[in-house]
């Protein structure tokens, strides 16, 4: 049986850190499938939309060729209802992601959760790119 490995993100102004992270989770498992957060998740979360629309974002993470399936997140509020749907062996977390590893883990007590590194946070980080584009 094939290992389902899931990450998730914004994904906005895909930079080399995002290539890293989508490479490092990856080689979790035999199949990523990546999450790309919803425009009004983000505005949610974050506090603001983001620079480019979802389609844009889901497109630019698919044209990197690393995953195996790129999809929109839900729309509800409970963001760990996708995974439920997924049902992965491996959530990939980034080394920055604010999300509860203890959280995962109650609700999916058979998948696995790994805590990703870095890749060059002072060169690669969305916010930069972001605040002088």
């Amino acid at each position: 049986m094939k290992k389902k490995v899931v990450c998730a993100g914004t994904f906005d102004h895909l930079h080399k850190g995002h290539i890293d992270f989508l490479k490092q989770a990856k080689s979790l498992g035999d199949e990523l499938i990546v999450i790309v957060a919803r425009d009004e998740t983000v505005k949610r979360i974050k506090g603001f939309l983001p620079t480019h629309n979802e389609r844009l974002r889901r497109n630019n993470v698919e044209d990197t060729g690393i995953p195996d399936m790129v999809v929109l997140g839900n729309l509800d509020t409970d963001l760990f209802q996708i995974l439920e749907e997924i049902k992965p062996d491996v959530v990939a977390l980034g080394y920055d992601q604010r999300v509860s590893e203890e959280e995962i883990i109650k609700r999916f007590p058979d998948c696995k959760v790994v805590r990703l590194s870095s890749f060059h946070p002072e060169k690669y980080k969305s916010s930069y790119f972001r605040n002088n584009h």
